[in-house]
């Protein structure tokens, strides 16, 4: 069964998914509303993650993917220890909502700076997808106060 799976860190990066995930299919871009966009860490580094806060938004992809390709991304995001699953609605380009499965940290991790690879993976997702650059810096601004 299919499932649609909302990307809003590195598995934008079309490559990396292609070979993580060989089942998925990018179905286009999309928006969280009312959703925070952060870096949060662990003993490896700090990943993007969501939380609710009204006001804020995070552009995302959507994707299709299989259930073998779900199992492949639950591993590599840690599920269910680092990242738990929720299902969230996102605004599509035509303004039509969708549902879609999303993973998030769990919040009580601390805030924390990005490494330069992991960032330039977001950077170069964001200009290819044009998405507001200002969402990502101003993410990082507020993950590395601390």
């Amino acid at each position: 069964m299919k499932k649609l799976y909302i990307a809003y860190g590195s598995n934008m990066d079309t490559e990396q998914m292609a070979y993580r995930c060989p089942d998925a299919k990018p179905l286009g871009v999309c928006l969280l509303r009312d959703w925070r966009l952060m870096f949060k860490g662990s003993l490896t580094g700090a990943y993007a993650t969501i939380e609710k806060e009204k006001g804020f938004r995070v552009p995302a992809l959507l994707w299709e993917i299989s259930e073998a390709d779900e199992k492949r991304l639950d591993r590599y995001e840690g599920f269910p220890n680092f990242y738990y699953k929720a299902n969230v609605a996102v605004l599509l380009p035509n303004k039509t909502t969708v549902e879609g499965m999303a993973y998030i940290m769990h919040e009580e991790r601390k805030l924390g700076a990005p490494s330069p690879e992991y960032w330039n993976l977001l950077a170069e997702a964001y200009e290819k997808f044009n998405f507001d650059t200002k969402i990502l810096e101003a993410a990082y601004k507020y993950s590395s106060r601390y």
